[in-house]
């Protein structure tokens, strides 16, 4: 680990008396859940439809469906540049852990899950918009994502990720709306049915640049299927309980964030391609605000550019250079 950097950890429990910090990202799905005259019924709504997801996938033992809860924590990952005065509010994440009322067990799940960057506000929604301003064809700026990526590695290989996570994160993402997915022969009895894209996406292009790989599923009793990003084996090195605790918790967060897509009252067929005009759709009984979320991504990436690209950019470019695992 680069002495240039310091990583430090913070939890908050995720629940139906959540308030957003000042330095979460109040674009990221729960904070934006938790404003408003509603707030504590959206969070109470989504939590119940978590719990009911997870209890529905893992129906094993489980004869009247109420076996398990899960339990939410913000992960917030404050990064210190050597010499600097303060803290930058660099990654945050969800980690799930599920609650065994049976057993009275409480059993790690997995980190990851939702994924909020600053800096990743700033490449896609200030430099990648600047970049294309006055040009006729979109392109990608000359090392897109270097840094974002390094940075992220540079945290989840660092002491400070071993000493409070047992396993690599698993981030799930919508699909993209301009891509055609195809059903494969694959199956997986709590992932589902795998897809595959007809070409890479940008977003794949990013999280690669992390570390990070991508398969395509459809869960049991889903209308669509989700992105995982992972590192190493996505299918075996996660138990059955981790992998539906991401799945009930990412699958409800794009239900009440993308309903046209996942609350779609038509099933994904064989050839897929998600459509966010899609007026078939049944809507959650969750205040979103999508219009507001998109306005403050550029808000936020102009706060990275003002606060941690610029001040520290010579810095941050020699260490992306030499940086290397």
């Amino acid at each position: 680990m680069n002495n240039d950097f310091k990583y430090t950890v913070k939890s908050l429990k995720l629940d139906e008396n959540y308030h957003p910090s000042n330095s979460t990202r109040i674009t990221t799905n729960f904070a934006n859940l938790a404003r408003g005259a509603s707030r504590q019924q959206n969070l109470r709504n989504a939590l119940k439809m978590i719990d009911s997801r997870f209890n529905a996938l893992a129906n094993w033992d489980n004869p009247q469906g109420n076996r398990y809860s899960v339990e939410l924590e913000i992960i917030s990952v404050d990064l210190e540049i050597a010499g600097s005065a303060e803290a930058f509010p660099s990654i945050e994440v969800l980690k799930t852990n599920i609650i065994d009322h049976q057993t009275n067990e409480r059993i790690e799940g997995i980190v990851g899950n939702n994924f909020s960057s600053y800096v990743r506000d700033y490449d896609f929604s200030v430099l990648l918009l600047d970049h294309n301003k006055a040009k006729n064809e979109f392109s990608i700026p000359e090392n897109f994502g270097d840094l974002h990526g390094k940075l992220f590695k540079s945290f989840i290989n660092s002491e400070t990720y071993k000493q409070h996570f047992k396993k690599p994160p698993v981030i799930c993402l919508s699909v993209s709306d301009n891509k055609t997915y195809h059903r494969t022969e694959n199956q997986h009895p709590i992932l589902g049915a795998e897809y595959q894209p007809n070409e890479s996406s940008l977003t794949e292009q990013y999280f690669k640049k992390m570390g990070l790989q991508v398969r395509y599923f459809m869960p049991p009793n889903t209308v669509a299927p989700l992105a995982f990003y992972f590192f190493g084996d996505l299918l075996n090195d996660y138990t059955n309980l981790e992998l539906i605790s991401t799945i009930s918790t990412m699958e409800t967060f794009q239900k009440i964030y993308r309903p046209e897509i996942y609350n779609a009252n038509a099933v994904a067929g064989s050839c897929y391609q998600p459509n966010l005009r899609n007026a078939d759709h049944s809507i959650t009984q969750i205040v979103y605000d999508r219009e507001e979320r998109s306005q403050l991504a550029i808000a936020q990436g102009k706060f990275t550019e003002q606060h941690f690209i610029k001040p520290y950019q010579s810095m941050l470019e020699k260490w992306s250079a030499n940086y290397a695992i």
